[in-house]
Formats: structure tokens, C-alpha cells, sequence
């Protein structure tokens, strides 16, 4: 398992506290696959990562990190999954909730 970020449990609060509940974290959705997403609406298909540390040389911006990031990505949408993408600014401003909410409650 993953350690968890400071970001990843700030958006599990944010989700908690609007009512979205029924994640799973570090969900491994590519079955014969490493890969894991930070949370994962099963029942909806929907898989969301929080990109950290983009603005500093870490995993997720090296070559190989964004290579792996691709194909990772790639993998859930041809096994029809739906993938939100956040990085810390977007947990902070709230609009990785709204995002996640529009996609959740579309006629809300």
C-alpha cells in the first residue's frame, strides 16, 4: 500500500463532508496490474488521482513518472473506466469536489 498524503485525506474529508460517500482508496482497478488510484467510485466507474508534487522533480513529473502516468491512465479508459486528475491546488480550491460532485450528481 501507498502512504497516504495530507491532500489525498483532505479530499476524503471534503467528499465525507458533501456526502459522497462509498469510495474505496487505493483502489487497484486493472486487474493483473499494480496500478492503484487514490479513490474509486466502484458502482460508478470513476477513478481519481491526486497528482502530487508537480511542481517539484517527483514521481509523477519525471519522464518515466508521466510515461507511467499515460499508460495507467490509457489502461482505465479501455477498460471503461472514467478518471479524474487533481493535483493539491485543485483539492485546496475545491474544484477537484466540484469536479468529482458534477460527475456524480449530474442533474444537481
Amino acid at each position: 500500500m501507498s502512504k497516504r498524503t495530507e491532500v489525498e485525506d483532505r479530499l476524503e474529508a471534503q467528499l465525507i463532508e458533501a456526502g459522497l460517500v462509498g469510495f474505496e482508496r487505493e483502489y487497484q482497478a486493472i486487474e493483473g496490474r499494480r496500478f492503484k488510484w487514490d479513490f474509486a467510485y466502484v458502482k460508478d466507474r470513476l477513478l481519481i488521482e491526486v497528482q502530487g508534487a508537480v511542481w517539484v522533480k517527483g514521481g509523477h513529473s519525471t519522464g518515466v513518472g508521466i510515461t507511467r502516468d499515460c499508460e495507467k491512465f490509457s489502461l482505465a479508459s479501455v477498460n471503461k473506466w472514467f478518471t479524474i486528475p487533481v493535483t493539491t491546488d485543485h483539492v485546496k480550491s475545491g474544484k477537484a469536489l466540484e469536479w468529482i460532485k458534477q460527475f456524480l450528481t449530474p442533474n444537481a
